[in-house]
C-alpha cells in the first residue's frame, strides 16, 4: 500500500462491510452518503484494489476487501486494547518506580516507608537511589526526588509531603567547653549547605555567616561530628530527634529555625501517573502518622 490508511477510514470501512449499505452507515454516523462513498474511495485508492462490490441496493465485500477487513479489525482491536491498558496504568500503580533521595533521609525514613509501599502495591517495582548531590530528574530517568528544603527549579512540580524544620544543636561537651551562644551572631560553625545560614527568628528572617574546621556534603557525617563535640550544626528535626531525646545533643537558640519541609518533586502532574500519585499519597500519610 502506497499510503497508510487512516484509522477512522478503516473503522468506517468495517461499518460499511457490516451494514452492507452506504446509506445505513451514513445514517448511523450522522454524515452524508456522499462522504461515506468518498472516504471508501480514498481507502481503495491506497492499495489500488476494489474493496466493495456496489449495487443500487447493497454493497458486499470483495476478496481483497475481506483481507483488509480482517486486518482492520485486528488493528482497531489492538488500538482499543492499548487505550484500555493506558487507562488501567493510570488507575492501578504498576511498573518501575525510580526514586532518589539524600542518604540520611533515604536510609532512616524513606527506606522503611517504601518497604510498606511495596507490600501495599505488589505490582510496583521500586528502585531507590541515595544521592547527596543535585539530580536531573528527566535526564537521569527518575520519577520522584524526595528532598528536604526549598525547590528552586521552576520546571518541576513539588508536592509537600511533610512539614519539617532545621534546628541548631550541639553536644553537651562542646557547650560545656565553649558555652552556648546567646545572640545569633556568635555562631561560628559551618554546616554542609555553605557559609551562610538563613534562619527565621523572633525578628523575622536573619542571615548569619558561619565557619569551622570541618565540612562535608553528607548529613550523617555532620551529625556524627556534632556528637563528637566538634561544634554547632543546623540539621533537620527528623535527623537529630533521637539524639536530642537521648541528650546526646542539645538544642540551642530555640527561637531560631530554618524551614525544611519534605517535598516529592516530579516532572509531571500526579494525575498522569498512578504509580507516582500512589507513592506521594502514601508518603504523605506515612510521614504524617510518624511526625
Amino acid at each position: 500500500m502506497k499510503n497508510t490508511p487512516l484509522l477512522e477510514d478503516l473503522r468506517l470501512f468495517c461499518q460499511v462491510a457490516h451494514k452492507t449499505s452506504f446509506a445505513a452507515t451514513a445514517l448511523e454516523l450522522g454524515i452524508s452518503k456522499a462522504v461515506v462513498s468518498k472516504r471508501i474511495g480514498m481507502l481503495e485508492a491506497a492499495p489500488q484494489v476494489r474493496l466493495l462490490h456496489r449495487t443500487t441496493r447493497r454493497v458486499s465485500v470483495t476478496d481483497h476487501g475481506e483481507i483488509v477487513r480482517q486486518w482492520a479489525q485486528r488493528i482497531l482491536e489492538d488500538i482499543e486494547q492499548m487505550g484500555e491498558a493506558v487507562t488501567q496504568s493510570k488507575l492501578q500503580p504498576q511498573g518501575v518506580l525510580r526514586i532518589c533521595s539524600s542518604s540520611g533521609f533515604g536510609r532512616n525514613r524513606l527506606g522503611p516507608a517504601l518497604s510498606q509501599l511495596a507490600r501495599q502495591y505488589p505490582d510496583l517495582k521500586i528502585q531507590l537511589e541515595l544521592l547527596d548531590r543535585p539530580v536531573d530528574l528527566l535526564g537521569e530517568g527518575f520519577d520522584l526526588d524526595i528532598r528536604i528544603g526549598v525547590v528552586h527549579e521552576p520546571d518541576l512540580i513539588a508536592h509537600r509531603i511533610a512539614s519539617n524544620q532545621r534546628v541548631l544543636c550541639a553536644a553537651p561537651a562542646y557547650l560545656e567547653q565553649r558555652g552556648a551562644p546567646a545572640p545569633l551572631a556568635q555562631l561560628r560553625e559551618r554546616d554542609q549547605d555553605g557559609r551562610r545560614w538563613k534562619l527565621q527568628g523572633p525578628h523575622g528572617p536573619e542571615t548569619v555567616k558561619v565557619d569551622g574546621p570541618l565540612s562535608a556534603n553528607n548529613g550523617e557525617i555532620v551529625h556524627q561530628w556534632a556528637l563528637d563535640g566538634h561544634g554547632i550544626i543546623l540539621r533537620s528535626a527528623w535527623d537529630v530527634e533521637s539524639s536530642l531525646t537521648q541528650g546526646k545533643l542539645v538544642r540551642i537558640l530555640p527561637a531560631y529555625q530554618q524551614a525544611a519541609d519534605v517535598w516529592a518533586v516530579t516532572t509531571s502532574r500526579l494525575s498522569n501517573s498512578a504509580k507516582v500519585r500512589a507513592c506521594v499519597q502514601f508518603l504523605q500519610q506515612w510521614l504524617q502518622a510518624r511526625a
